[in-house]
């Protein structure tokens, strides 16, 4: 049956989104992390797809989400954004109320690049210790075969 409607362009297609899901939690299966949630957002900040590992608190999907949303926002990992403006609280909280509490600065938000360093999406986790968190987010990224963007190289 033909199609009724224009397709868009997804330069994260859901496939690979499913791919990162299963390495992160793979990864974090295999370094005895707590349970995480893992989700993916496209370039716009829409949700591609999320899950989590069993036992997983039910605030989780959210600081997760965050964590994606504020590297997006910003075009740096949640990691760095926090770093830089860690003498700036006042700041971060500002752009979280306007977020409308979906930022969070703290690892665990890890940009998706194309082969050209352009943003194809985010993955944020959380779970574990943030600095866990990351580390699942880019084995997820790379067992998709993508690339994972924390800051660009100055």
């Amino acid at each position: 049956m033909p199609r009724n409607v224009y397709l868009t362009t997804q330069p994260l297609p859901l496939e690979s989104a499913r791919k990162i899901v299963a390495g992160a939690l793979a990864h974090a299966d295999s370094h005895d992390m707590n349970p995480i949630t893992v989700t993916v957002l496209d370039h716009g900040g829409q949700l591609i797809t999320c899950d989590r590992a069993d036992g997983c608190a039910m605030l989780r999907l959210a600081v997760s989400r965050g964590k994606a949303k504020a590297a997006l926002g910003y075009g740096l990992s949640s990691r760095t954004i926090g770093e830089r403006n860690s003498e700036r609280p006042a700041f971060l909280a500002a752009v979280a109320a306007a977020a409308d509490g979906e930022f969070v600065a703290v690892a665990g938000g890890v940009l998706i690049l194309d082969t050209d360093e352009r943003v194809i999406g985010a993955v944020g986790i959380s779970g574990d210790s943030s600095d866990n968190d990351e580390r699942a987010a880019i084995a997820g990224i790379e067992h998709a075969g993508l690339r994972a963007g924390l800051a660009p190289e100055t």
